[in-house]
Protein backbone atom coordinates (compact mmCIF):
# COMPACT_ATOMS: atom_id res chain seq x y z
CA UNK A 1 0.00 0.00 0.00
CA UNK A 2 0.92 3.27 -0.53
CA UNK A 3 -0.28 6.66 0.81
CA UNK A 4 0.08 10.36 0.34
CA UNK A 5 -0.11 12.10 3.75
CA UNK A 6 -1.03 15.90 4.11
CA UNK A 7 0.08 16.18 8.06
CA UNK A 8 -0.25 19.21 10.22
CA UNK A 9 3.96 19.77 10.66
CA UNK A 10 6.82 17.53 10.72
CA UNK A 11 8.81 19.57 12.11
CA UNK A 12 9.23 18.96 16.13
CA UNK A 13 10.59 22.14 16.97
CA UNK A 14 7.12 23.97 16.25
CA UNK A 15 5.04 22.71 19.13
CA UNK A 16 2.28 20.99 17.73
CA UNK A 17 0.78 19.07 19.68
CA UNK A 18 0.15 15.83 17.51
CA UNK A 19 4.05 16.31 15.60
CA UNK A 20 5.46 13.53 17.40
CA UNK A 21 2.63 11.23 17.19
CA UNK A 22 2.46 11.79 13.64
CA UNK A 23 6.27 10.77 13.44
CA UNK A 24 5.48 7.43 15.55
CA UNK A 25 2.26 6.22 13.28
CA UNK A 26 4.39 7.28 10.08
CA UNK A 27 7.12 5.19 11.44
CA UNK A 28 4.31 2.52 12.21
CA UNK A 29 3.16 2.64 8.83
CA UNK A 30 6.65 1.81 7.82
CA UNK A 31 7.31 -0.78 9.90
CA UNK A 32 4.33 -2.88 8.86
CA UNK A 33 5.50 -2.27 5.26
CA UNK A 34 3.44 0.85 3.97
CA UNK A 35 4.98 3.24 1.60
CA UNK A 36 4.69 6.81 2.87
CA UNK A 37 4.51 10.40 1.27
CA UNK A 38 4.08 12.91 3.74
CA UNK A 39 3.81 16.86 2.83
CA UNK A 40 3.34 18.93 5.45
CA UNK A 41 1.09 22.05 6.19
CA UNK A 42 3.38 24.09 8.59
CA UNK A 43 6.79 24.62 7.93
CA UNK A 44 9.94 22.49 5.86
CA UNK A 45 9.73 19.22 4.44
CA UNK A 46 11.74 17.12 6.68
CA UNK A 47 12.98 13.55 5.42
CA UNK A 48 13.30 10.68 7.65
CA UNK A 49 14.18 7.23 7.61
CA UNK A 50 10.90 6.15 7.44
CA UNK A 51 9.06 8.68 5.05
CA UNK A 52 9.47 10.81 1.89
CA UNK A 53 8.82 14.30 2.63
CA UNK A 54 7.57 16.30 -0.49
CA UNK A 55 7.73 20.23 0.09
CA UNK A 56 5.16 22.34 1.80
CA UNK A 57 3.14 24.22 -1.18
CA UNK A 58 2.37 27.07 0.49
CA UNK A 59 5.14 27.25 3.31
CA UNK A 60 4.95 31.08 3.03
CA UNK A 61 1.35 31.47 3.10
CA UNK A 62 1.42 29.08 6.36
CA UNK A 63 4.45 30.99 8.11
CA UNK A 64 2.09 33.99 7.77
CA UNK A 65 -1.04 32.36 9.37
CA UNK A 66 1.43 31.21 11.76
CA UNK A 67 2.78 34.30 12.23
CA UNK A 68 -0.88 35.77 12.74
CA UNK A 69 -1.68 33.28 14.78
CA UNK A 70 0.69 33.68 17.35
CA UNK A 71 -0.07 36.63 17.78
CA UNK A 72 -3.57 36.10 18.60
CA UNK A 73 -2.35 33.68 21.03
CA UNK A 74 -0.49 36.33 23.24
CA UNK A 75 -3.57 38.35 22.72
CA UNK A 76 -6.11 36.22 24.08
CA UNK A 77 -3.77 35.23 27.64
CA UNK A 78 -5.21 38.91 28.25
CA UNK A 79 -8.66 37.61 29.68
CA UNK A 80 -9.62 41.59 29.23
CA UNK A 81 -9.77 40.87 25.54
CA UNK A 82 -12.30 38.97 23.74
CA UNK A 83 -12.63 38.23 19.71
CA UNK A 84 -15.29 40.16 18.31
CA UNK A 85 -17.87 37.37 18.01
CA UNK A 86 -20.84 37.00 14.74
CA UNK A 87 -24.37 36.26 15.00
CA UNK A 88 -23.09 32.95 14.89
CA UNK A 89 -20.80 32.51 17.39
CA UNK A 90 -17.78 33.05 15.17
CA UNK A 91 -15.42 35.35 16.35
CA UNK A 92 -14.79 37.35 13.42
CA UNK A 93 -10.81 36.90 13.06
CA UNK A 94 -11.44 33.80 12.72
CA UNK A 95 -13.82 33.75 9.84
CA UNK A 96 -11.39 36.36 8.15
CA UNK A 97 -8.51 33.95 8.33
CA UNK A 98 -10.67 31.29 7.25
CA UNK A 99 -11.70 33.16 4.20
CA UNK A 100 -8.17 34.24 3.46
CA UNK A 101 -6.92 30.22 4.24
CA UNK A 102 -9.55 29.45 1.16
CA UNK A 103 -8.49 32.13 -1.24
CA UNK A 104 -5.10 31.71 -1.15
CA UNK A 105 -3.69 28.68 0.29
CA UNK A 106 -6.62 25.85 -0.52
CA UNK A 107 -5.69 26.47 -4.54
CA UNK A 108 -1.76 26.18 -4.50
CA UNK A 109 -2.36 23.01 -2.08
CA UNK A 110 -4.93 21.56 -4.78
CA UNK A 111 -2.55 22.14 -7.53
CA UNK A 112 0.30 20.57 -5.59
CA UNK A 113 -1.82 17.40 -4.37
CA UNK A 114 -3.16 16.89 -8.04
CA UNK A 115 0.50 16.72 -9.37
CA UNK A 116 1.90 14.37 -7.24
CA UNK A 117 -0.97 12.42 -7.69
CA UNK A 118 -0.79 12.55 -11.67
CA UNK A 119 2.91 11.66 -10.97
CA UNK A 120 2.43 8.75 -8.32
CA UNK A 121 -0.78 6.80 -9.80
CA UNK A 122 -0.04 4.24 -7.93
CA UNK A 123 -0.74 6.31 -4.11
CA UNK A 124 -3.87 4.43 -3.13
CA UNK A 125 -4.88 6.73 -1.00
CA UNK A 126 -4.97 10.46 0.53
CA UNK A 127 -4.71 11.04 4.19
CA UNK A 128 -5.13 14.52 6.04
CA UNK A 129 -3.35 14.89 9.57
CA UNK A 130 -5.30 17.40 11.51
CA UNK A 131 -5.01 20.05 8.67
CA UNK A 132 -7.04 23.43 9.56
CA UNK A 133 -10.22 21.60 8.21
CA UNK A 134 -11.82 24.57 6.72
CA UNK A 135 -8.87 26.37 5.44
CA UNK A 136 -9.06 23.67 2.56
CA UNK A 137 -12.99 23.28 1.43
CA UNK A 138 -13.21 22.13 -1.60
CA UNK A 139 -10.12 20.50 -2.00
CA UNK A 140 -10.78 16.86 -1.35
CA UNK A 141 -13.98 16.58 -2.96
CA UNK A 142 -11.51 17.95 -6.15
CA UNK A 143 -9.10 15.29 -5.58
CA UNK A 144 -11.60 12.17 -5.60
CA UNK A 145 -13.36 13.67 -8.65
CA UNK A 146 -10.01 13.82 -10.77
CA UNK A 147 -8.00 10.75 -9.07
CA UNK A 148 -10.62 8.70 -7.70
CA UNK A 149 -8.92 8.36 -4.87
CA UNK A 150 -10.69 7.89 -0.93
CA UNK A 151 -9.68 11.21 0.91
CA UNK A 152 -9.92 10.74 4.64
CA UNK A 153 -9.33 13.09 7.52
CA UNK A 154 -7.70 12.30 10.58
CA UNK A 155 -8.94 14.60 13.41
CA UNK A 156 -6.53 14.02 16.81
CA UNK A 157 -7.72 16.63 18.73
CA UNK A 158 -10.91 15.29 19.72
CA UNK A 159 -13.19 16.26 21.14
CA UNK A 160 -11.74 19.69 22.25
CA UNK A 161 -11.47 20.89 18.30
CA UNK A 162 -15.28 19.74 18.30
CA UNK A 163 -17.42 23.76 17.51
CA UNK A 164 -19.49 22.38 20.85
CA UNK A 165 -16.64 22.17 22.90
CA UNK A 166 -14.81 25.66 24.08
CA UNK A 167 -11.70 24.72 22.16
CA UNK A 168 -8.65 25.74 23.74
CA UNK A 169 -8.56 29.62 24.85
CA UNK A 170 -4.73 29.73 22.15
CA UNK A 171 -6.24 28.03 19.85
CA UNK A 172 -8.84 27.97 16.21
CA UNK A 173 -11.65 26.99 15.50
CA UNK A 174 -11.17 24.57 12.23
CA UNK A 175 -15.31 23.42 11.86
CA UNK A 176 -16.69 26.39 10.52
CA UNK A 177 -17.12 26.57 7.76
CA UNK A 178 -15.90 22.87 6.26
CA UNK A 179 -17.83 20.43 4.71
CA UNK A 180 -17.23 17.29 6.18
CA UNK A 181 -18.86 15.47 3.75
CA UNK A 182 -16.82 16.06 1.24
CA UNK A 183 -13.94 13.28 2.74
CA UNK A 184 -14.52 9.66 2.25
CA UNK A 185 -14.52 9.12 5.84
CA UNK A 186 -13.29 10.50 9.08
CA UNK A 187 -11.29 8.85 11.81
CA UNK A 188 -10.42 10.13 14.96
CA UNK A 189 -8.51 9.68 18.71
CA UNK A 190 -12.50 9.73 19.98
CA UNK A 191 -15.19 6.89 20.19
CA UNK A 192 -17.37 8.93 21.90
CA UNK A 193 -17.23 12.01 19.18
CA UNK A 194 -18.60 9.88 16.55
CA UNK A 195 -21.90 10.72 16.69
CA UNK A 196 -21.05 14.96 16.98
CA UNK A 197 -19.14 14.06 13.54
CA UNK A 198 -21.84 12.67 11.74
CA UNK A 199 -24.33 14.73 12.77
CA UNK A 200 -21.63 17.60 11.71
CA UNK A 201 -21.68 15.61 8.24
CA UNK A 202 -19.32 13.06 8.36
CA UNK A 203 -20.29 10.28 5.78
CA UNK A 204 -18.46 7.65 7.93
CA UNK A 205 -16.05 7.60 11.42
CA UNK A 206 -13.91 5.46 12.09
CA UNK A 207 -12.10 5.72 15.73
CA UNK A 208 -8.50 4.96 16.21
CA UNK A 209 -6.62 5.60 18.93
CA UNK A 210 -3.23 7.19 20.11
CA UNK A 211 -1.00 5.11 20.95
CA UNK A 212 2.71 4.54 21.65
CA UNK A 213 6.22 3.41 19.85
CA UNK A 214 7.58 1.13 22.49
CA UNK A 215 11.48 1.95 21.08
CA UNK A 216 11.06 5.54 21.26
CA UNK A 217 9.11 5.42 24.87
CA UNK A 218 11.29 2.93 25.85
CA UNK A 219 11.98 2.35 30.52
CA UNK A 220 15.78 3.08 31.31
CA UNK A 221 17.00 0.20 32.75
CA UNK A 222 18.78 0.54 35.97
CA UNK A 223 17.99 4.17 36.63
CA UNK A 224 17.43 5.09 40.26
CA UNK A 225 14.09 6.90 41.08
CA UNK A 226 14.81 9.63 43.30
CA UNK A 227 11.35 11.62 42.29
CA UNK A 228 8.57 10.64 44.70
CA UNK A 229 5.36 12.06 42.25
CA UNK A 230 5.63 13.68 38.60
CA UNK A 231 3.55 15.31 36.29
CA UNK A 232 4.43 16.25 32.83
CA UNK A 233 2.17 18.13 31.06
CA UNK A 234 1.69 21.57 29.42
CA UNK A 235 -0.65 24.15 30.73
CA UNK A 236 -4.17 24.08 33.31
CA UNK A 237 -6.73 24.52 31.16
CA UNK A 238 -9.69 21.96 31.72
CA UNK A 239 -7.62 20.34 34.39
CA UNK A 240 -7.47 22.81 37.40
CA UNK A 241 -9.15 21.42 39.66
CA UNK A 242 -7.52 17.80 39.42
CA UNK A 243 -3.98 19.35 39.39
CA UNK A 244 -4.58 20.98 42.53
CA UNK A 245 -6.29 17.44 44.16
CA UNK A 246 -3.26 15.34 42.64
CA UNK A 247 -0.35 17.88 42.66
CA UNK A 248 -0.69 20.98 44.95
CA UNK A 249 -2.69 19.49 48.14
CA UNK A 250 -0.70 16.12 48.11
CA UNK A 251 2.76 18.04 48.23
CA UNK A 252 1.36 19.87 51.32
CA UNK A 253 -0.42 16.70 53.21
CA UNK A 254 3.23 14.92 52.32
CA UNK A 255 6.30 16.77 52.78
CA UNK A 256 8.64 13.88 53.23
CA UNK A 257 7.41 13.18 49.23
CA UNK A 258 9.65 14.88 46.57
CA UNK A 259 7.21 16.34 43.98
CA UNK A 260 8.03 17.78 40.77
CA UNK A 261 6.48 19.21 37.64
CA UNK A 262 7.69 19.44 34.00
CA UNK A 263 5.52 21.70 31.72
CA UNK A 264 4.92 25.23 30.93
CA UNK A 265 1.81 27.20 32.57
CA UNK A 266 1.22 25.00 35.31
CA UNK A 267 0.49 27.51 37.60
CA UNK A 268 1.05 26.81 41.75
CA UNK A 269 1.01 23.62 42.62
CA UNK A 270 2.69 23.70 46.19
CA UNK A 271 5.51 22.35 47.13
CA UNK A 272 6.11 20.80 43.60
CA UNK A 273 9.65 21.34 41.89
CA UNK A 274 9.83 22.60 38.71
CA UNK A 275 12.30 20.51 36.93
CA UNK A 276 14.08 22.27 33.91
CA UNK A 277 12.65 21.70 30.70
CA UNK A 278 14.70 19.98 28.50
CA UNK A 279 14.71 17.63 25.03
CA UNK A 280 12.71 14.47 24.87
CA UNK A 281 15.46 12.16 26.49
CA UNK A 282 15.30 14.07 29.57
CA UNK A 283 11.67 13.62 29.54
CA UNK A 284 12.28 9.90 29.46
CA UNK A 285 14.64 10.35 32.08
CA UNK A 286 12.11 11.97 34.50
CA UNK A 287 9.85 9.96 33.91
CA UNK A 288 12.10 6.63 34.56
CA UNK A 289 13.23 8.18 37.84
CA UNK A 290 10.33 8.79 39.05
CA UNK A 291 8.39 6.03 41.31
CA UNK A 292 4.81 7.31 40.49
CA UNK A 293 3.78 9.32 37.63
CA UNK A 294 0.53 11.42 37.00
CA UNK A 295 -1.90 11.20 34.47
CA UNK A 296 -4.37 14.31 34.44
CA UNK A 297 -6.59 14.33 31.46
CA UNK A 298 -8.30 17.53 30.70
CA UNK A 299 -11.74 17.85 30.97
CA UNK A 300 -12.76 17.33 27.45
CA UNK A 301 -11.26 14.50 27.17
CA UNK A 302 -11.87 12.64 30.42
CA UNK A 303 -15.55 13.35 30.06
CA UNK A 304 -16.33 12.06 26.56
CA UNK A 305 -15.88 8.33 26.36
CA UNK A 306 -12.89 6.68 24.82
CA UNK A 307 -11.50 9.91 24.20
CA UNK A 308 -7.60 9.25 24.06
CA UNK A 309 -4.71 11.09 24.87
CA UNK A 310 -0.74 10.26 24.57
CA UNK A 311 -0.01 10.46 27.93
CA UNK A 312 -1.30 7.38 28.98
CA UNK A 313 0.58 5.00 26.11
CA UNK A 314 3.61 7.07 26.58
CA UNK A 315 4.06 6.21 30.57
CA UNK A 316 2.82 2.81 30.06
CA UNK A 317 5.13 2.19 27.64
CA UNK A 318 8.34 3.61 29.91
CA UNK A 319 6.73 0.82 32.55
CA UNK A 320 5.72 4.13 34.84
CA UNK A 321 3.68 3.21 37.97
CA UNK A 322 0.39 5.45 36.57
CA UNK A 323 -1.84 7.29 38.93
CA UNK A 324 -4.92 9.00 36.99
CA UNK A 325 -7.93 11.07 37.75
CA UNK A 326 -11.18 9.61 36.49
CA UNK A 327 -11.24 9.18 32.42
CA UNK A 328 -14.20 8.35 31.32
CA UNK A 329 -13.44 4.63 29.00
CA UNK A 330 -10.17 4.29 30.48
CA UNK A 331 -10.76 0.66 30.86
CA UNK A 332 -10.84 0.51 26.88
CA UNK A 333 -6.61 0.51 27.10
CA UNK A 334 -6.12 -0.10 30.57
CA UNK A 335 -7.46 -2.23 33.44
CA UNK A 336 -8.01 -0.13 36.57
CA UNK A 337 -6.37 -1.51 39.65
CA UNK A 338 -3.85 -3.42 37.81
CA UNK A 339 -2.13 -1.53 35.09
CA UNK A 340 -2.88 1.88 36.47
CA UNK A 341 -4.60 3.29 39.75
CA UNK A 342 -7.91 6.21 39.54
CA UNK A 343 -8.40 8.25 42.42
CA UNK A 344 -11.58 10.53 42.99
CA UNK A 345 -10.57 13.19 45.29
CA UNK A 346 -7.54 14.86 46.90
CA UNK A 347 -7.97 12.63 49.99
CA UNK A 348 -8.08 9.30 47.96
CA UNK A 349 -4.39 10.60 46.35
CA UNK A 350 -2.98 11.52 49.14
CA UNK A 351 -3.84 7.69 50.50
CA UNK A 352 -2.44 6.38 47.44
CA UNK A 353 0.60 7.38 46.64
CA UNK A 354 1.22 6.89 50.62
CA UNK A 355 0.54 3.19 49.98
CA UNK A 356 2.32 3.26 46.76
CA UNK A 357 5.38 4.77 48.16
CA UNK A 358 5.48 2.00 50.94
CA UNK A 359 4.61 -0.99 48.66
CA UNK A 360 7.55 -0.99 45.31
CA UNK A 361 6.48 -4.98 44.48
CA UNK A 362 2.50 -2.93 43.91
CA UNK A 363 4.53 -0.11 42.32
CA UNK A 364 6.29 -2.62 39.93
CA UNK A 365 3.91 -4.78 38.79
CA UNK A 366 1.24 -2.19 38.29
CA UNK A 367 4.30 -0.78 35.69
CA UNK A 368 5.11 -4.36 34.32
CA UNK A 369 1.76 -4.81 33.71
CA UNK A 370 0.94 -1.63 31.74
CA UNK A 371 3.83 -1.74 29.50
CA UNK A 372 2.64 -5.63 28.60
CA UNK A 373 -0.58 -4.42 27.57
CA UNK A 374 1.07 -1.91 25.81
CA UNK A 375 2.73 -4.25 23.99
CA UNK A 376 -0.15 -6.42 22.84
CA UNK A 377 -2.06 -3.95 21.95
CA UNK A 378 -1.30 -0.15 21.66
CA UNK A 379 2.14 0.29 19.66
CA UNK A 380 2.16 2.54 16.84
CA UNK A 381 2.43 -0.56 14.59
CA UNK A 382 -0.98 -1.79 15.75
CA UNK A 383 -2.59 1.59 15.05
CA UNK A 384 -0.71 1.06 11.64
CA UNK A 385 -2.52 -1.89 10.65
CA UNK A 386 -6.07 -1.00 12.03
CA UNK A 387 -5.55 2.61 9.74
CA UNK A 388 -4.49 0.17 6.38
CA UNK A 389 -7.67 -1.92 7.29
CA UNK A 390 -9.84 1.31 7.30
CA UNK A 391 -8.27 2.25 4.04
CA UNK A 392 -8.67 -0.91 2.62
CA UNK A 393 -12.43 -1.31 2.86
CA UNK A 394 -12.81 1.52 0.62
CA UNK A 395 -10.30 0.44 -2.26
Amino acid sequence: MKLLFAVSSLDLTQQFGCTAAWWQLLKGLYEVGVEVIAIPYQGPAIDSLWWRAEPNPAKLQGDAFKFARDKFKKLSRDKRRAPVAEANGEPLSDRLVRRAAQALIAPVWARRLDQILKREPDVDAVIFLTLPLNHLTGVPAELQRKHGKPVFYYDGDLPASLPTQQGFATGFRMYQGANLGEYTAFIGNSSGATTALKELGAAAVHPLYWGADPDVFSPMEKRSQDIGVLFYGNGREYREDWMDHMIKAPSEALPQVRFATRGADLGNLGRAEDLPRFGFSKLREYTCRSKINLCITRSTHATLYASSTSRPFELASMRACIVANPYLGIEEWFEPGRELFIVHSQEEAVDRYRHLLAHESERLAAAGAARERLLRQHTYRHRARQLVEIVQAYL
